[in-house]
């Protein structure tokens, strides 16, 4: 019971620090708790899928574990009908993160970390877009630096993929020639808004964002770049709820899309596997 006590009472003090910086689109250079999980569920919606002519979405569980302060693990899978006509079983996807850069103060700090993501999927090629959110397989590295200012973060992240699909070493000429590799940015911010003074964890956080996506084709001269605002409440200091809107400002790709909505719940238990050490 003291244990569960103390881990509220960290939560409750480190959300003061980074609430703000707990993206909806991307991730911060910050981790999971250490000994933690996370369970979260996200629904990407498209109002107009322009191949099928129909509204799809994208159903996407995961699973996250804090294996130490510095490192984290995911783990995840999609069902859609972004692809197909009919809803089902898309893709898998494993993603880690090192936190290799940790400067903190009262009320700040910077933080840098690399990461890495494979992801397998029986999807169709199309589009000309990279991602590996279920429409491609493949692999990519990146890094992420955070800096919070009290109850301001801003985060920027710059990735590479590369895609593995059996197309690309077979020789066939695909008229449009197809995109295999990418760079990736972004630029993300968030405010806490409420409450405007902490009292206990049980208040309800209210935070905004504003993220810019970007993707640049390494095989064609094809680009996007998406606006991403967004809200998120959190709830008794381990509950997310993020609402967020994504549209195109600017490119030239071929996309399944150009604007998409997306909901998503997330779930934290603290010190799960100290509980289960201390039982042992």
């Amino acid at each position: 019971m003291k244990f569960f006590y103390l881990s509220f009472f960290f939560l409750f003090i480190s959300r003061k620090v980074f609430v703000q910086e707990l993206y909806v689109f991307t991730n911060p250079a910050s981790n999971v708790p250490a000994q933690s999980v996370s369970l979260k569920i996200s629904e990407y919606f498209v109002p107009e899928n322009r191949m099928f002519n129909q509204y799809s979405h994208r159903l996407r569980p995961q699973v996250s574990i804090g294996l130490g302060k510095k490192w984290m693990m995911m783990a995840g899978a999609t069902f859609a009908n972004m692809h197909t006509l009919k809803f089902q079983y898309e893709s898998w996807s494993l993603y880690t993160k090192y936190r290799f850069l940790s400067k903190d103060d009262a009320h700040r700090h910077f933080r840098m970390a690399l990461f890495a993501e494979a992801s397998s999927t029986q999807s169709p090629f199309h589009y000309d877009e990279v991602t590996l959110m279920g429409d491609k397989d493949g692999i990519e590295t990146g890094i992420i630096a955070t800096q919070l200012w009290h109850k301001l973060a801003v985060s920027a992240t710059v990735s590479h993929i590369q895609l593995l699909h059996h197309s690309r070493f077979n020789d066939v000429v695909y008229v449009p020639k197809r995109n295999y590799q990418s760079g990736n940015y972004s630029l993300s911010a968030g405010y806490l808004v409420l409450p405007k003074e902490y009292k206990h964890y049980r208040q309800t956080n209210l935070n905004v964002y504003v993220e810019v996506l970007a993707q640049q084709a390494f095989d064609t001269k094809k680009y996007y770049v998406d606006l991403a605002p967004a809200v998120q409440l959190i709830f008794n200091s381990n509950t997310k709820l993020n609402i967020g809107y994504r549209f195109q400002a600017a490119g030239n790709m071929q996309r399944m899309t150009n604007f998409s909505w997306l909901i998503s719940v997330e779930r934290t238990f603290l010190g799960v596997f100290e509980k289960e050490n201390r039982k042992d």
